[in-house]
């Protein structure tokens, strides 16, 4: 029998997700919110489910809020997905560099997320995944979610790069 956590879905450990990673598409509702506006709320999303990680969610931009999003000249690259474009997030007065990332141009296996929008609990006051407020993977690197069913250790933190 599959345990289940608070949230009522099967408690999964980040050290039995793949690598490389996997793509899957979810019908659990995702939202962000910062400063009081709705950034994103979507039906549905992509994770993405990669070893040591907690998942990243990445939205279809029909669901995202882009008037909030300036490009940044920030850039990384991931061997699995391709090269990444970030976005600051702009809130009133308040500019959050790097907040966002898209892969507009990704690898084939992850062309499903093409233009999707992901985002860092670390920079935003609240992520939601379904009715659970999210908890930030620790650290910086890392735009991984951590909800009740997700256990780790995670990497991120401070000492983990080695893992």
């Amino acid at each position: 029998m599959t345990e289940l956590a608070a949230n009522g879905k099967p408690v999964e450990s980040v050290w039995d997700f793949p690598r490389p990673p996997r793509l899957e598409l979810v019908p659990w509702r995702i939202r962000v919110i910062h400063r009081g506006q709705v950034l994103c709320d979507a039906p549905s999303a992509h994770r993405v489910l990669e070893t040591s990680q907690p998942p990243a969610y990445y939205v279809d931009p029909a669901h995202v809020d882009d008037t909030k999003l300036v490009p940044s000249t920030h850039g990384s690259f991931c061997e699995w997905k391709g090269r990444a474009s970030y976005a600051d997030l702009v809130v009133g007065d308040e500019r959050v560099p790097d907040a966002a990332w898209t892969y507009l141009d990704p690898t084939p296996r992850f062309v499903d997320i093409a233009g999707s929008w992901a985002f860092y609990a670390q920079t935003v006051d609240e992520c939601w995944v379904d009715d659970e407020q999210v908890a930030a993977n620790p650290g910086s690197f890392y735009g991984g979610w951590i909800t009740s069913n997700v256990v780790g250790p995670f990497k991120g933190a401070p000492g983990t790069a080695h893992w």
